[in-house]
């Protein structure tokens, strides 16, 4: 079998010498490229990808995109966004100071349940227990891999319940998280880091009922206008797929961005503002992959060759 080019090992590293590149960045220039991370587990190469961003880009932030949206204005050329979804603590410790030493903005989607807890996120979770005695009815047949997958395609109200039987069931209790705190979040924002909505308790929406993604959405709207002294206008969709009846509670609540994990480039003008595609990145990327993935010629040959974005 071929090797994978967009696998994180290496071996996809060729396709920034391809003789397309220099077209897809090209093209790039002219489009917004959102950044989706998680946490930062590589505080040295997340660094080199910053310095990357400042040579080959324009750091642009929260406000200014929602800027262009409100003044129907593009963008600058090679404008970039940094994002991070879920907000672990790594986002306080290691990557506001990469960015505040660069001058880089950025957005943080925050879990809302989590705050101020030490808490693991559930998919961390599951995985623990299960690899401890865990068992669930609906999860005793099929590969442990398998597990946060079926998880997901699950009916939220059987995920939560397979949770359950897993803390019910499992040997040992997973090592305490700790996770940001309120004044963390303030400390985010004074630095640069605009904080956004990433529901109460990360569900899958697609598996939710109505009841549950508008009350998944508005509690961590309240929380954070609590913590925040003013409401979030952005938020990021768990898992990074759209669904429609979350944008109509967003439109509701006056929210101006919604942000995907669709793994593409967007319009420097977002079209549907609560429907902005984002590129999945990594803080161990090397900088060559790194670059394939900024113009969108790695984005590209994942979907010719078929690769779902997680």
């Amino acid at each position: 079998m071929a090797a994978d080019p967009c696998r994180p090992d290496g071996r996809g590293e060729w396709l920034r010498f391809a003789p397309v590149q220099p077209l897809f960045r090209a093209r790039a220039a002219q489009r917004l490229a959102v950044l989706a991370y998680h946490g930062v587990t590589d505080p040295r190469s997340f660094g080199a990808q910053l310095d990357r961003l400042r040579r080959l880009a324009t750091p642009v932030s929260l406000d200014a995109v929602q800027q262009a949206v409100t003044e129907r204005r593009p963008l600058p050329p090679r404008s970039v966004l940094v994002t991070f979804d879920d907000a672990d603590r790594s986002v306080l410790t290691h990557a506001l100071p990469a960015l505040n030493d660069r001058g880089i903005p950025a957005a943080a989607f925050v879990i809302s349940e989590l705050i101020g807890t030490e808490r693991p996120f559930w998919w961390h979770e599951a995985d623990f227990l299960a690899r401890h005695g865990g068992r669930a009815r609906s999860l005793d047949c099929g590969h442990p891999s398998q597990l946060l997958r079926r998880l997901k395609a699950m009916p939220d109200p059987d995920r939560r319940r397979s949770l359950h039987e897993l803390r019910v069931s499992a040997d040992r209790r997973p090592p305490r998280q700790e996770q940001l705190t309120p004044a963390d979040l303030l400390a985010l924002r004074a630095g640069g880091v605009a904080i956004g909505n990433h529901t109460q308790g990360h569900p899958c929406l697609g598996r939710c009922d109505d009841v549950t993604v508008r009350a998944e959405i508005t509690g961590a709207h309240e929380a954070l206008t609590h913590w925040l002294g003013e409401p979030p206008v952005a938020f990021a969709y768990p898992d990074g797929g759209h669904d429609p009846r979350a944008e109509a509670v967003l439109q509701e609540l006056g929210y101006r961005l919604g942000f995907l994990s669709d793994h593409r480039l967007g319009p420097r003008l977002p079209h549907h503002p609560l429907q902005i595609s984002r590129l999945q990145v990594d803080s161990t990327t090397s900088t060559r992959r790194f670059d394939t993935i900024l113009s969108g010629l790695e984005p590209a040959y994942r979907r010719w060759r078929g690769h779902a974005v997680a």
